[in-house]
């Protein structure tokens, strides 16, 4: 068992590297280490299948086309454009306005697809306006990543969480993580107007330009939008009763998802489908199986013991722990095979005798998501905003970035370090 130890470590570190160092794409790479997990005996086929996390997967496919053929209506667009004119053309008052759209989107539609969606009325408004896109695209990052902790659906880390503790349902995690994200999300507001009130300035007529704007015009189908937002709300209160109704969070996604390509006809399916990321869900399949061995092996329960030892059992020290690793850990690291690794790890640590986990699943949410704001390779949402930077002539620097993300996010941080304490131990 040993030796096997040896072989899965080795494996996972080596993975591990090669995703951190973005020479090979990661999904090939996460894909490839989990079959060798398999090929050189570390686990079975059976085994590896056990340990694939279905629901996260139909979690994310569900939405994925559920939010693709509700983008084909131009119903994005048209809030920006919206906000844009409620900020009176003010290019400040714009960047406030664009992330809390961007914030409150990402709570139910998930980071990566909001800022997809985003980011090219961004730019339109900033070319209108002559003012920088950059300020306008690092605050929808940050503003994707903390608006996406807030629910079960907002981002990969949570729905992991979800998926490997069916006890917290979408009310749990609204509950437990909202109230702190709406507190996070007020102070980085304000740390947004500080850092580019002097840099955002345009002229009156170049105001008066956004103020001419129709966004009426953007909205290219609207009975495909009744259909779609009826769905997307039904959808979301399933997620919202779905401990009552003793469904999992992949069926009802998966549901939403049919049911509107049921109501709006064959002709949207191939579209649909071809707008499931497939790489990430293929990431995602690499990565369980990769995660397995080191479950199967007893690594992750020395960790767990491993840590336990060093904060002698105490619930708020293992909390604190947890939040802290993972705020720092997520910053360098892809969150997502960063809380793959940590969720057995957590549930080893209940078996070892903390009996209340559910603080320790809040901090490692709170930890993973907002860590993600620390660096440009934190989250996927902020690498696929830096791609369509650079090919619209606008690249975003790695220090640039950290120079005001890495502050942003240790005040997050700080923040949830502060709310975790007062909630669950004060």
């Amino acid at each position: 068992m040993a030796s096997q130890a040896i072989v899965a470590i080795g494996i996972f570190l080596v993975t591990y590297a090669f995703i951190i160092s973005e020479k090979l794409h990661r999904t090939i790479v996460a894909m490839f280490g989990g079959i060798l997990m398999i090929l050189l005996g570390v686990i079975n086929q059976e085994q590896a299948i056990h340990h694939i996390d279905f629901n996260t997967l139909g979690l994310l496919i569900g939405m994925m086309i559920l939010v693709a053929i509700t983008a084909q209506t131009g119903v994005f667009k048209y809030m920006a454009i919206r906000a844009a004119k409620a900020a009176h053309g003010d290019p400040l008052r714009i960047l406030i306005y664009l992330s809390i759209i961007t914030a409150s989107a990402s709570a139910f539609l998930d980071n990566v697809t909001t800022v997809l969606l985003i980011v090219p009325v961004t730019f339109s408004i900033a070319r209108q306006l002559q003012v920088n896109p950059v300020p306008y695209l690092i605050s929808e990052i940050i503003a994707s990543n903390v608006g996406g902790t807030a629910t079960l659906i907002g981002d990969p880390p949570n729905i992991m969480i979800g998926s490997a503790v069916p006890e917290l349902d979408f009310m749990s995690f609204l509950t437990n993580l909202a109230p702190a994200v709406v507190i996070i999300m007020i102070a980085t507001i304000f740390c947004f107007t500080l850092i580019y009130r002097k840099e955002l300035k345009t002229t009156p007529e170049l105001q008066q330009k956004i103020m001419s704007l129709r966004e009426q015009d953007e909205i290219t189908d609207a009975k495909l939008l009744k259909k779609s937002l009826t769905v997307l709300a039904l959808t979301i209160i399933g997620f919202m009763l779905h401990g009552a109704l003793h469904l999992e969070s992949a069926t009802i996604a998966l549901t939403g998802a049919f049911l509107l390509l049921l109501i709006t006809g064959e002709h949207y399916l191939e579209e649909a489908i071809s707008k499931v990321e497939w790489t990430t869900i293929f990431f995602f399949v690499g990565l369980f199986v990769l995660v397995s061995g080191l479950v199967e092996t007893g690594v992750i329960a020395k960790l767990a013991k491993g840590a336990i030892d060093l904060t002698g059992g105490d619930a708020m020290k293992t909390s604190f722990l947890i939040l802290w690793m993972s705020a720092i850990a997520s910053a360098f690291v892809d969150n997502i095979p960063f809380v793959a690794t940590m969720i057995p790890m957590i549930k080893e640590m209940g078996a070892l005798g903390i009996t209340n986990l559910e603080p320790l699943w809040w901090s490692l949410a709170l930890g993973a998501c907002l860590g993600g704001n620390g660096t440009l390779i934190g989250a996927s949402a902020n690498v696929i905003v830096a791609g369509l930077a650079a090919k619209e002539g606008h690249p975003i620097s790695f220090v640039g970035f950290l120079k005001i993300a890495f502050p942003l996010m240790i005040m997050s941080i700080v923040l949830s370090h502060l709310y975790i304490f007062l909630r669950y131990f004060f």
